[in-house]
């Protein structure tokens, strides 16, 4: 299928063939018939998009404080690397969309294949032929409606939610500052309800555009006196409300409505503009300020729009999905006229025309409404995109490896990709993401043979020798078992299972399967590492150990936190540090005592700040202090251990120091967490035959007691780390019970 990109780095765009995305429950794929360009919005992207490093840099401060934390975390090296990965990915464009339902995933009871649909949301109802958007994000379009006129339901649903946080009662006047497209939807939608509205805007043709809408005054910005206008629109009073949908950097639109507003009149800003507020007019006359959060209640929120939890209506009577619904009804009753807003329409292999059009335009011609247009039928869905190897990007012959990775995130994109890379005998042949230009983009820049968006070409695949789990951790285990199942050699990165059900399906299988399983815990490989375990070789006393983490924090909102999809801190990041004090330790954890700080609100998460004791067969004692608090110029990582008249400090993977008696030695290393060397283990283990790199007890054990980390938390008291049940035969019912299962008519 066909997609239109951007290159975030350059702002180059591009239409790329890439895989369909997969059918996942609580959602469903659509082949579109149209998709609008919301000018204003996608003209932003734009912009930024074509910067130099240094303007991307003077926009985005908080992106340039990222980048220097992880600098001090992770490396001058990795922190650039990362950065460079990200800002080379091509992003898809669009945000409004309208089609026919293909596939149907479970858990939607409301949509069935061959309904027609009105989508929203970026990353979901993008310039593509083919999308998959959660039901949430999805409307059916009513009776009358067609697809070019449900292409503008995003749209209606943001000018929708401004009227809305107007809150204006029946005979108000209003004004809208800014006749674009999202303006003149506005007026309309105003008349519709039977509100007078003043038109204003400083482009005579926007504002000669508008008239046709119903609006009872109208004004040139800069050329009229507006406000005469708006004071005699409002009988003298000043309007009661007005509805800012411009776009500039200015903060004229906002003085403007200062001046032009009731004492105690209301302001919505819909549009992206300057927001320095005038104190005098605001505060004389106790004006309001609203900002419009795009659709509606539910932008933004991960439960809603990706998990599909949609909010009472007796508590949000209106989220983006009911003003969708309610824009669409207006168009059905023929009270909004989107036709005649419609300017252009280009086929989708004409999309940059489009672009040039709205963004370059040296002939100033008019457009409004911009329409991309898509072919109708296109048979099958393919989910696989065979590929040529690039040019500079030869394959590595026989007698390698052949990786298959599945997840496309920024940890494989930065970290796993670049180490397998430097490998001479390990290939990537395939790449597998839940989105289709991830999976291209990758399997392109690595010399892959195919992408594709379903993971299980990669397990039926007879070449591949290697399956790389990089997913969202609730899908680890049951993709693991899954491999293993299939006899593949199986990297699954840390955690390796969220529940002990989990672990013990992932154990079974490994026991029967004839690959190797190894979990991403790298640490254990790192140089300074193995030399600090060397340090204590030989032993007469246990060890004392602490570990300290400078973790840092991590939106309350981000999906590590969730239960389900994440498991929460502790299981995606805590387990690395149970696992290196048992590699250094040398003998099994057998209990597990863990207090955390209470959770307070979005400043103290509750997994985000813990200390962990750790007893270990041989007596030794580790200590595990957790923190999200700490200040950001802290290094990451700080460890020390002590046992047999000798001492070892090992910070954050840069200084190595060694004590023994009187003597101090010191090794450096850069910041090297063991990435790249856990990887040629792997890979020279798999050619040459033997058990894992990383002995499968020992990351069971690490993984175990992690889980009992997070019992002891619950339970407030010790828990012992209990492995005699990790062999269960519950494999099969694992995999019946995968969370990407669908009921509906689609293949997963």
């Amino acid at each position: 299928m066909r997609q239109l990109l951007q290159n975030l780095r350059t702002g180059e765009l591009k239409i790329e063939e890439v895989p369909a995305p997969a059918l996942q429950p609580g959602g469903v794929v659509v082949r579109n018939h149209y998709s609008l360009v919301s000018a204003g919005t996608e003209r932003a992207a734009m912009a930024f998009a074509q910067q130099g490093l240094i303007g991307k840099a003077r926009s985005r401060p908080d992106l340039v404080r990222q980048v220097m934390n992880k600098v001090r975390t992770d490396g001058l090296v990795t922190a650039y690397r990362s950065a460079m990965e990200r800002l080379n990915t091509y992003l898809p464009l669009g945000y409004s969309s309208a089609g026919e339902v293909l596939e149907v995933g479970a858990e939607v009871p409301d949509v069935a294949v061959g309904d027609l649909v009105a989508c929203a949301g970026a990353g979901y109802a993008s310039h593509s032929e083919v999308v998959f958007v959660p039901k949430n994000l999805v409307v059916k379009l009513p009776e009358g409606v067609s697809p070019c006129q449900g292409a503008f339901a995003t749209l209606g649903a943001i000018a929708l939610q401004g009227v809305r946080r107007a809150d204006l009662t029946p005979g108000e006047k209003v004004a809208v500052i800014g006749l674009g497209l999202v303006g003149q939807l506005t007026v309309q939608i105003l008349h519709a309800y039977g509100f007078p509205v003043l038109g204003l805007d400083v482009d005579p043709g926007r504002v000669e555009d508008a008239r046709k809408w119903g609006m009872e005054g109208h004004g040139i910005i800069g050329r009229d006196d507006v406000d005469a206008m708006a004071h005699a629109f409002s009988g003298g009073l000043g309007v009661d409300a007005v509805i800012v949908t411009a776009s500039t950097d200015t903060s004229e639109p906002v003085e403007l409505a200062g001046r032009i507003l009731r004492e105690r009149g209301r302001v919505s800003l819909v549009g992206d503009v300057g927001m320095d507020v005038p104190r005098r007019p605001y505060y004389d006359r106790e004006l309001d300020i609203r900002v419009s959060r795009s659709y509606g209640p539910g932008r933004y929120d991960p439960v809603y729009e990706e998990w599909g939890v949609d909010y009472p209506i007796a508590y949000a009577r209106w989220t983006e999905r009911r003003n969708m619904e309610e824009f669409l009804r207006l168009v059905a009753l023929g009270r909004l006229n989107v036709d005649e807003m419609t300017t252009h329409t280009f086929p989708i292999g004409q999309a940059r025309d489009a672009y040039k059009l709205i963004f370059e335009n040296p002939d100033h011609e008019s457009f409004l409404g911009v329409l991309l247009e898509y072919p109708t039928s296109g048979g099958p869905v393919k989910r696989r995109l065979e590929l040529g190897t690039p040019a500079g990007l030869q394959g590595k012959g026989s007698g390698v490896v052949k990786v298959g990775l599945i997840g496309g995130g920024m940890f494989a994109r930065g970290t796993i990709l670049p180490a397998l890379k430097v490998l001479d005998r390990a290939q990537v042949r395939a790449v597998a993401t839940a989105t289709g230009r991830t999976a291209q983009d990758l399997a392109m820049r690595n010399g892959c043979d195919y992408a594709t968006t379903d993971y299980r070409e990669l397990l039926e695949d007879k070449e591949i020798d290697l399956v790389i789990i990089a997913t969202r951790h609730n899908l680890h285990a049951p993709i693991a078992v899954e491999a293993l199942r299939a006899g593949k050699h199986v990297y699954v990165e840390k955690p390796l299972a969220l529940d002990l059900e989990e672990l013990q399906a992932v154990a079974n299988a490994a026991s029967g399967s004839q690959g190797l399983l190894m979990v991403g815990y790298n640490r254990r490989f790192a140089p300074l590492a193995i030399r600090a375990r060397e340090h204590f070789v030989n032993r007469s006393t246990p060890l004392l150990a602490h570990y300290r983490i400078n973790a840092g924090a991590v939106p309350a909102d981000h999906w590590v936190h969730d239960p389900v999809e994440g498991g929460g801190r502790i299981l995606g990041e805590v387990c690395h540090f149970v696992d290196l004090l048992h590699f250094l330790v040398g003998a099994p954890p057998r209990s597990v005592f863990a207090s955390r700080l209470p959770a307070n609100g979005r400043h103290v998460l509750a997994d985000d700040n813990v200390l962990a004791a750790l007893d270990f067969a041989d007596g030794s004692r580790g200590s595990i202090l957790y923190s999200a608090l700490g200040a950001d110029s802290m290094p990451k990582e700080m460890l020390e251990v002590m046992g047999d008249g000798k001492s070892a400090t090992l910070d954050n993977f840069r200084t190595l120091d060694l004590y023994r008696g009187s003597r101090k030695s010191s090794r450096k290393s850069g910041g090297d967490k063991g990435h790249n060397a856990q990887f040629r283990a792997l890979v020279d283990t798999i050619l040459r035959g033997g058990g894992p790199p990383a002995p499968l007890e020992e990351v069971l054990l690490s993984s175990m007691a992690t889980l009992c980390i997070v019992r002891s938390l619950s339970e407030t008291s010790p828990v012992q780390v209990d492995t005699s049940s990790l062999l269960q035969d519950t494999a099969t019912q694992l995999i019946e019970d995968a969370p990407w299962r669908t009921t509906g008519t689609g293949e997963p």
